[in-house]
C-alpha cells in the first residue's frame, strides 16, 4: 500500500483517522486484532524488542499510513509485533520515532502513539537516550521520567481541548519499574527542539527550571498519549553528560557508543518491566 496519500499535515486530514487506518494495516500484517503495550525504542534501547519475546511479524514503517523510514543513525526502519513472553499478550515495538527536528511537523511526531491507541494498546513505554545534568549519573545510567518540561514551543493537542497532564508519567507504572529494579533513579526530562545539542547556558537554564535530563523527544509523545487515555512509562538512558557538565565536546557518536555499551542491561530491564505491566 502506498502511503503517499496520507498527508498528516494537510489541514483537511484527520490525524486520528489516519491512526485508525495505520492500525488496520498493522492488524492485517500481524494477524493480531489488537496489541496491548507499545514501545518506542530510542537510542540505546534497540535490543529490548528481542528480549521481550518472540517476534511474530515485522513491518516496514514506510508501508504503514502516516509512517516514515527512520532518519537517525542507530534506529530501525521497522515496527514489530512481539509476543510478551507466554502471557498471550502482544507488544507493538517501534524501532524508531519521528523527531520534531526532522521538520515534518508535530502530527507525524505523535502518530506512532496515536496508532498504538488505535491498535488497542492501553500503555505506551517511551524510551530515549539523553544528556544528564546530575554529575553522579554517569553514561549508562537509566532514569525513570517522573515529569517533563516541554521547551519545543509546540503541542500535539489542537483546538480548545484541555487535557490534565498532572501525573502524566503514570505513578503505578513507575512503581512496577522500581519493583524490577529498586535502584532506578527518577528525574524530570526537558525536551528541546534540536537538532543542535543544548548550549551550556541552556543546560543551566534547564537545571534552574527543575530539569534533570535533556533531549529532543518524548515530551510531545507523552502529551499525545495522555490525550487518548494511554498510561505512560518513560525511561531515559543517560548517554552523555550535558554541555557544561562535562568538559568533553558532545557528539552523536558518543551517544551511539554509550547506547551500545548499555544495550544488554537496558534490554533486560525493559523486558522485565514490560512482562509485569498490566
Amino acid at each position: 500500500m502506498s502511503t503517499s496519500a496520507f498527508d498528516l499535515n494537510d489541514p483537511a486530514t484527520d490525524p486520528f483517522e489516519v491512526a485508525e487506518q495505520a492500525a488496520a494495516v498493522i492488524a492485517e500484517r500481524t494477524g493480531a486484532t489488537r496489541h496491548d503495550v507499545a514501545l518506542v525504542l530510542g537510542s540505546g534501547w534497540r535490543q529490548a524488542g528481542d528480549r521481550i519475546g518472540e517476534t511474530l511479524a515485522t513491518i516496514d514503517n514506510a508501508e504503514v499510513p502516516g509512517f516514515h523510514a527512520g532518519a537517525v543513525e542507530g534506529h530501525s526502519r521497522t515496527m514489530r509485533s512481539v509476543a510478551i513472553g507466554d502471557t498471550g499478550r502482544r507488544a507493538l515495538v517501534y524501532g524508531t520515532r519521528t523527531h520534531f527536528y526532522e521538520g515534518r511537523g508535530v502530527r507525524p511526531v505523535v502518530h506512532a502513539v496515536r496508532t498504538a491507541h488505535a491498535a488497542g494498546c492501553s500503555t505506551v513505554v517511551l524510551t530515549n537516550g539523553c544528556g544528564g545534568l546530575n554529575p553522579a549519573w554517569k553514561p549508562g545510567t537509566t532514569v525513570l521520567i517522573s515529569d517533563h518540561i516541554n521547551l519545543s514551543a509546540q503541542s500535539p493537542i489542537e483546538g480548545a481541548t484541555f487535557v490534565d497532564v498532572t501525573d502524566l508519567y503514570t505513578p503505578r507504572l513507575r512503581e512496577i519499574a522500581r519493583e524490577v529494579d529498586p535502584t532506578l533513579e527518577e528525574g524530570v526530562y526537558v525536551q528541546f527542539r534540536g537538532p543542535q545539542y543544548e548550549t551550556p547556558a541552556e543546560v543551566r537554564m534547564a537545571k534552574i527550571l527543575g530539569g534533570d535530563l535533556v533531549g529532543m523527544s518524548t515530551g510531545l509523545e507523552a502529551i499525545a498519549a495522555r490525550q487518548v487515555g494511554l498510561d505512560v512509562l518513560g525511561i531515559s538512558l543517560v548517554t552523555n553528560l550535558a554541555a557544561g557538565i562535562s568538559d568533553k565536546p558532545l557528539s552523536h557518536e558518543e551517544v551511539l557508543e554509550a547506547g551500545q555499551a548499555a544495550a544488554d542491561r537496558c534490554a533486560d530491564l525493559l523486558a522485565a518491566i514490560v512482562r509485569r505491566l498490566p
